[in-house]
């Protein structure tokens, strides 16, 4: 079956699928996870039927667009749902007049597949919520 990905005004949508995957999965605490972003984030909202399964959202910053809080259900995972949400989120950020590129903090275990989608490495480790990340970027 495929998916839709489309902007989305449905908060709460993606705020239960990051529940289920940072809070519940992943162990973030729900005060790491919640943040005044979402009001001024565009969220992306992948949908199998009428069944969300991933989102992402993205904060322009300048002449940046940080993309984060990006999650797949792990149902829906190895199947190319997450690089499709990172190629529409790059595609967003392309439809946005101004920005010359994309950064995100990616959890470590995730640095190929970004690098696999164009993002390269830049700075240190560090801890988010507890989980080592590296921030990386893409020039558009």
């Amino acid at each position: 079956m495929s998916w839709v990905i489309a902007a989305t005004r449905d908060i709460a949508a993606c705020r239960a699928l990051r529940r289920v995957v940072f809070i519940e999965e992943q162990g973030v605490s729900a005060a790491d996870e919640i943040d005044d972003l979402d009001d001024v984030a565009v969220h992306l909202l992948a949908s199998v039927g009428p069944r969300p399964v991933g989102s992402a959202r993205l904060v322009r910053a300048g002449d940046i667009v940080k993309v984060g809080r990006v999650c797949v259900l792990a149902d829906q995972r190895g199947r190319g749902l997450g690089a499709a949400l990172m190629r529409a989120s790059v595609d967003c950020a392309r439809g946005i007049p101004g920005v010359g590129g994309v950064k995100l903090g990616a959890q470590t275990h995730a640095v190929g597949f970004y690098e696999r989608l164009g993002f390269v490495v830049d700075g240190p480790a560090f801890l988010d919520a507890g989980i080592p990340h590296r921030e990386m970027g893409m020039t558009l």
